[in-house]
C-alpha cells in the first residue's frame, strides 16, 4: 500500500459531554442570522437566503483556552453563536421537517472576525475569506449531545469581555431555525457527519484586544472560557 509523503494532519476533535470526541470536518457559518446585528453592520436580512461562508476545520480552538491575537489585523472582533454538531451524513438535499434528525448535538463558539480586512474587502467588493478564516478563528466549547441537551427554545446566548457583558439575546431571535439552516446547506454542500454549523451572532459586536478574557454560554446548556493571548 501507498504511504503518504508528508505526516498526516492531526485530526480536529472537540471534546464531547459525557465522554469521547468529535471529530470536526467542515465549519458552515451563517451570517446575518440576528436582524439586530444584521442592523449593526449596515446590511439587511433577505429572509429567503441565507448568507454562509466558512472557515477551515482546522481553525477550531478546542474548548477555548488562550487564543493568539492574529496577525494582519488591528481591530479583532467577537461574534458569539450556537454551534451545532452533525452527526450523520446528508443524503442529498434535506427537507426542513427531517433536519434535526442530522444533529448530534450543541456547543457554543466564537467566530472570530478580522473586521479591518472585512471592511476593506467589502468596500472593493471582494470576498472577505481573510477576515474569517485564518487560525484560531474558532474557539468552541464541548459538544453536548442532543439527549443531553433537551429543547433549545427559551435559552439565551450570552457573551462577557472581561467580566463585562458584551452580546446577549434569546435563540428565538435567530432570523433562520436550526432546520431551515441545515435544509438550505444541503441544497449546497453534501453535508457529513463531523460537519459543525455556526449559527450567527445577535448584536454587540465589538473588539479584542491582547489580554481580554471571555466567557461565552447558552443558558443552562454550555459554557466556553478563554483569553486572547
Amino acid at each position: 500500500m501507498s504511504q503518504p509523503v508528508i505526516p498526516v494532519p492531526a485530526p480536529t476533535l472537540l471534546p464531547v459531554r459525557g465522554g469521547g470526541q468529535f471529530p470536526v470536518r467542515r465549519i458552515y457559518c451563517v451570517g446575518r442570522n440576528f436582524a439586530e446585528h444584521a442592523k449593526e453592520m449596515g446590511a439587511s436580512v433577505d429572509r429567503g437566503n441565507p448568507v454562509f461562508f466558512m472557515k477551515p476545520g482546522d481553525a477550531i480552538v478546542a474548548g477555548g483556552g488562550e487564543v493568539p491575537y492574529p496577525p494582519g489585523t488591528q481591530d479583532l472582533h467577537h461574534e458569539v453563536e450556537l454551534v451545532v454538531a452533525l452527526g450523520r451524513d446528508a443524503d442529498g438535499g434535506v427537507p426542513v421537517e427531517q433536519a434535526s434528525s442530522l444533529v448530534f448535538g450543541y456547543g457554543v463558539g466564537l467566530d472570530l472576525t478580522r473586521r479591518d480586512l472585512q471592511a476593506r474587502a467589502k468596500a472593493g467588493g471582494l470576498p472577505w475569506d481573510t477576515a474569517k478564516g485564518f487560525d484560531h478563528s474558532a474557539p468552541c466549547s464541548e459538544i453536548v449531545p442532543v439527549a443531553a441537551a433537551g429543547a433549545l427554545a427559551g435559552r439565551r446566548l450570552w457573551l462577557e469581555v472581561n467580566g463585562q457583558p458584551r452580546q446577549g439575546a434569546p435563540l428565538g431571535d435567530m432570523v433562520f431555525s436550526v432546520e431551515e439552516v441545515i435544509s438550505a446547506l444541503s441544497g449546497l454542500y453534501a453535508l457529513k457527519a463531523g460537519d459543525l454549523v455556526y449559527m450567527g451572532t445577535p448584536s454587540g459586536v465589538a473588539a479584542l484586544q491582547r489580554g481580554d478574557s471571555f466567557h461565552a454560554g447558552i443558558e443552562g446548556l454550555v459554557e466556553l472560557r478563554g483569553s486572547i493571548a
